[in-house]
């Protein structure tokens, strides 16, 4: 084994330890597009589906920072092991995380049992980040027991949090917009669970009664009914019955089979993207630059259609 590899190899071990740093070090790899990926996942094998996956989403300002944190310290006291992926916006000059909503968790910063770590979206749409899947998998095999994913916040496109989770969590708030607009977002479709955050302020009972309209005139997806739960997640009221309702779904899903068929689905597009991937990286360095050049050069001359230059592109892939 080469020296890179050892070292690699001894990260995942004390990862597997759950030693924080190596955690770290590992997703750092992952969000670099490093080259080791393919071995770490060697290295990482068969990863046991330990790990309950809770998707936090929602319109920016409904407190999804703060819920986060508030489950958070429900699950600790329970006893459970729990890693957090904050997808973060991308700083345009770095391409760094720019909100880092660790701030926000700094109550857990010590606490060995809690790994927290913001990841920037690079672009991606969807208000996830493409290294996500990889890094699913660092926190799964670092023994942990439930990882909240919070999305961006980007409003009317985070659903691709649902490829991802086990458990969809969807979060609105008083004053956030109209419900049948928060309805054509598409949003909506995705909850598994439905949170109504400072439920202490006027109009909670508004926003609620929208929501129980609006689920009733959709059609169901399965024979889980998504219930709609009231917090106030700076005072972690409501809390202890979100992390009940998030048990009760993942018991529904291990019974109903739903579990599996949510996981297949996550591991097969997980093989997708990384062969497309794969396939993009190749396509360049067989084209490479010029070659796409001077066929935009065709296509803007009128010498060449759009279709008859990609054709031409591909062919030098045979």
């Amino acid at each position: 084994m080469s020296r890179d590899g050892a070292e690699l190899a001894e990260l995942v071990d004390q990862a597997r330890d759950g030693q924080p740093r190596a955690v770290a070090r590992l997703i750092s790899l992952v969000e670099a597009d490093s080259p080791q990926l393919a071995e770490l996942a060697r290295l990482l094998g068969a990863v046991p589906d330990r790990a309950h996956v809770v998707g936090l989403t929602g319109a920016p300002g409904v407190g999804k920072s703060t819920s986060t944190s508030a489950l958070i310290g429900a699950l600790r006291s329970a006893g459970r092991r729990v890693g957090v992926l904050a997808i973060d916006p991308s700083s345009p000059f770095s391409g760094g995380a720019l909100l880092g909503d660790r701030i926000r968790m700094t109550e857990h910063a010590t606490d060995p049992g809690v790994f927290v770590r913001s990841m920037a979206s690079r672009g991606q749409l969807g208000g996830l980040a493409a290294a996500a899947p990889q890094a699913l998998r660092v926190l799964a095999a670092a023994g942990c027991d439930v990882v909240l994913l919070e999305t961006v916040g980007v409003g009317q496109s985070e659903i691709e949090v649902v490829g991802l989770a086990d458990t969809t969590v969807v979060l609105l708030a008083p004053g956030m917009g109209d419900g049948v607009q928060a309805a054509k977002a598409g949003v909506l479709e995705i909850a598994d669970i439905f949170v109504v955050n400072k439920a202490d302020t006027a109009d909670a009972g508004t926003v609620s009664r929208q929501l129980r309209q609006l689920r009733a005139m959709a059609a169901p997806r399965s024979d889980w009914q998504p219930p709609i739960l009231h917090t106030v997640a700076t005072k972690a009221e409501g809390v202890a019955e979100l992390v009940s309702a998030i048990g009760e779904h993942r018991d529904w899903l291990a019974d109903s089979g739903e579990l599996q068929r949510r996981r297949a689905a996550r591991v097969r597009s997980e093989i997708e993207a990384i062969a497309l991937a794969t396939v993009r990286r190749r396509f360049h360095q067989l084209t490479g630059a010029p070659a796409l050049d001077g066929l935009t050069d065709r296509v803007q001359a009128g010498e060449l259609d759009p279709y008859a230059a990609a054709a031409e592109l591909l062919a030098g892939l045979r």
